[in-house]
């Protein structure tokens, strides 16, 4: 292949990737927005209402240990296309009016999006020289990030638009996932073959390696803030006494603010050989957001603290991310490391929105919640201090180990 033709490959590529990571937070932030809504219409109580978010996490954790599998008998493009297929017909079904298809629909679109989550970072990897990992995961995360920002933004106006309601307002992002599947349709009929099995591949086995279990452990508790965010900050927010758009737009400001953090943090990553006091800094924003909520919720200093847990929370998760690249030797490790901290990792953070919403019943305050968030804050920074060393989940070929 000519240098041409592979500039214009790898544009194709990356056009792709940014349409695929467009849909993998939006059709999941859109609920937030309009969870009281759909608590109304519905007559769900808070902790059902948590579970909208918590069933797509446990379906990430269910499909992420075998999505290394499918990627290496079907190939990775295939199994995205298949992906944004799955979204589409996840985010239709989930707006027609029964809770159990509403339901049903989001664990389809769970277990799409944990599909491309996995993938995405792998395909990164095997397809990107080593110096513009960082630049693509930034790329990637800021995506995923900006819509996931405007689908929290629009789905309250959206709603509120005659004919719509809130089943209407998250059928629109079917739409998104549709081009997606279009624009990536000729990866898919042109996949590459390269990541089909290999000796190498068929050995790698992360289950006892300590750095992965911190990298996972990690994913995990960072992703509870993400999903708190999501599930709950609007509640909390109004709680304290603003209307349900302002609050609306207070999480869109949170994803709108972290999208600078999220570009830049692996970039800077990938330049250093440990990532330990960049993690610092970030997990250090996100105490004093939440620490701020916690003293302050209401006034004027909550804008700073929306910021800060903005440019925190978009800070950990691309941080996250590009751990799997970091901390592995070759796509298929990156792609086993992903597949198992994403499995666990999500599983930890699937109980997070839901027992977030079962300690608010029982209080009937946001102050205990708020507690428990710097706690799991506490606990990623301590996490992320072994998975930010340098080192790989297993031996580099000099015998270095981690």
């Amino acid at each position: 292949m000519n240098k041409r033709n592979e500039r214009t490959r790898l544009i194709l590529l990356t056009l792709g990737i940014i349409l695929i990571a467009a849909n993998l937070r939006a059709a999941l932030t859109s609920v937030g927005p309009v969870v009281g809504q759909i608590r109304a219409d519905t007559g769900i109580s808070n902790a059902i209402a948590g579970l909208l978010t918590t069933f797509g996490l446990f379906a990430f954790a269910a499909v992420s240990p075998i999505t290394p599998k499918l990627a290496r008998r079907f190939g990775m493009e295939n199994v995205l296309l298949a992906a944004m297929a799955i979204i589409t017909l996840g985010i239709l079904l989930r707006s027609v009016p029964y809770v159990a298809a509403l339901f049903a629909g989001t664990a389809l679109i769970g277990l799409a999006i944990g599909t491309g989550n996995v993938l995405v970072p792998s395909l990164i990897k095997r397809d990107f020289p080593t110096r513009r990992i960082g630049l693509m995961t930034g790329v990637y995360s800021v995506a995923m990030t900006l819509f996931a920002g405007i689908a929290s933004g629009v789905t309250i106006p959206i709603a509120g638009t005659p004919g719509f309601g809130w089943r209407g307002a998250l059928a629109v992002w079917g739409l998104l996932s549709a081009a997606a599947f279009i624009v990536w349709l000729p990866q898919a009929r042109s996949g590459r073959r390269s990541d089909r099995p290999r000796a190498a591949a068929a050995g790698v086995n992360l289950w006892k390696s300590a750095l992965a279990w911190q990298v996972t452990l990690y994913m995990g508790f960072q992703s509870i803030v993400f999903y708190g965010n999501v599930a709950w900050l609007p509640e909390i927010l109004h709680d304290r006494g603003m209307d349900y758009a302002t609050a609306g737009w207070m999480l869109s400001l949170v994803q709108i603010v972290s999208l600078p953090a999220t570009f830049l943090a692996p970039i800077w990553a990938g330049r250093s050989a440990s990532q330990r006091t960049l993690l610092t800094v970030v997990m250090g924003l996100l105490l004093v957001g939440y620490g701020g909520l916690l003293a302050a919720g209401s006034g004027p200093m909550v804008p700073l603290w929306i910021v800060l847990i903005g440019l925190g929370s978009g800070a950990s998760f691309s941080l996250a991310l590009v751990f799997f690249s970091l901390r592995s030797r070759t796509a298929e490790e990156a792609s086993e490391l992903s597949g198992m901290a994403q499995s666990i990792g999500y599983l930890v953070a699937g109980v997070g929105p839901a027992l977030l919403g079962f300690v608010h019943d029982r209080t009937g305050s946001w102050q205990t919640p708020l507690v428990m968030m710097l706690t799991i804050i506490t606990l990623a920074l301590l996490f992320g201090l072994g998975a930010a060393r340098d080192r790989t989940v297993l031996p580099q070929p000099s015998g270095r180990e981690d």
